[in-house]
């Protein structure tokens, strides 16, 4: 099966332009169902992919990681279907294991102001810290994004960032007024410190700055305003999308902003906006109050 893993991997890379993080996480799951099968490709069947995600959540696994499993297995047997290898998919009919939903964590207006408060503009870290934060909240970035970001990608003037998102896929998202401004001040620090590199967040030392170093800025000015250490960019994101829901956004345009291909995806964030509603309710009906007193 190992060489059928490595032909669907080349595939993925060079047809379908997936990162290597994603290609790791697809490596990693097939070869655990490999393990699992111990059988050729062609001879899989359906009570192979059952057991598999069987295993996983009895091996204490969240469903949400063995569903995700399953899905890597069902697209990998869905190219051997397509290539000839298999008369049909087995994983088709495999139940995904239904997850425990859980609403994604944002921050209020007051912390993201107070999170961005807490960096200063002058000082060539300074000045770039406050322009990924600003640039996240500004425009619900992923953080590989942001990481991938050129300089030339970011028209400060015209208030546009271009984004190359999963898959490659290429979008325009607008940049706010104070995001520009901050991502400017930065630039003029990396001028000074003649830092030449197009990548657009630089160390100090001049290197590209990873999904892991911009994730650590996040975390260290979320612990100095005494937020939960769960708050990442991730976080910032969840906000973005929060925020405008709650100003009224349509959800349509919320998920081009985000880049998500599906809008089951961002519907997510209908429930975070029922949530908001419902307090305002609480604290603003008279019945509610009465009821309370």
């Amino acid at each position: 099966m190992k060489q059928m893993i490595d032909k669907f991997l080349r595939y993925l890379e060079i047809e379908r332009g997936m990162s290597l993080h994603t290609l790791r996480a697809y490596r990693k799951d097939l070869e655990l169902f490999a393990a699992h099968a111990a059988k050729d490709a062609d001879a899989v069947e359906m009570l192979d992919v059952r057991g598999f995600v069987a295993r996983q959540i009895k091996n204490g696994l969240t469903k949400t990681t063995a569903g995700r499993r399953l899905s890597s297995v069902r697209s990998f047997l869905k190219y051997l279907t397509r290539e000839g290898y298999l008369t049909a998919n087995p994983a088709k009919l495999v139940t995904t294991p239904k997850a425990e939903r859980h609403l994604p964590q944002f921050l209020s207006v007051d912390d993201v102001f107070a999170l961005i408060e807490r960096t200063d503009t002058i000082g060539f870290i300074h000045a770039r810290d406050r322009a990924i934060l600003e640039l996240l909240y500004s425009s619900g970035l992923r953080v590989s994004e942001v990481a991938g970001l050129n300089a030339e990608d970011v028209n400060t003037r015209e208030g546009l960032v271009k984004v190359r998102g999963k898959g490659k896929k290429e979008r325009i998202v607008p940049l706010g007024s104070k995001a520009a401004e901050a991502i400017r001040g930065y630039l003029t620090e990396k001028i000074l410190l003649r830092k030449k590199s197009s990548v657009l967040f630089l160390s100090k030392r001049g290197s590209p700055l990873s999904d892991r170093s911009i994730r650590r800025v996040v975390v260290k000015y979320a612990r100095l305003i005494g937020a939960s250490d769960r708050v990442g960019p991730h976080t910032i994101r969840h906000t973005f999308a929060s925020h405008l829901l709650q100003a009224g956004a349509d959800l349509r345009v919320i998920q081009e902003l985000l880049g998500h291909a599906s809008l089951s995806t961002t519907q997510k964030y209908t429930h975070l906006d029922i949530t908001h509603l419902m307090d305002i309710y609480e604290r603003a009906h008279p019945l509610s109050s009465e009821e309370k007193d």
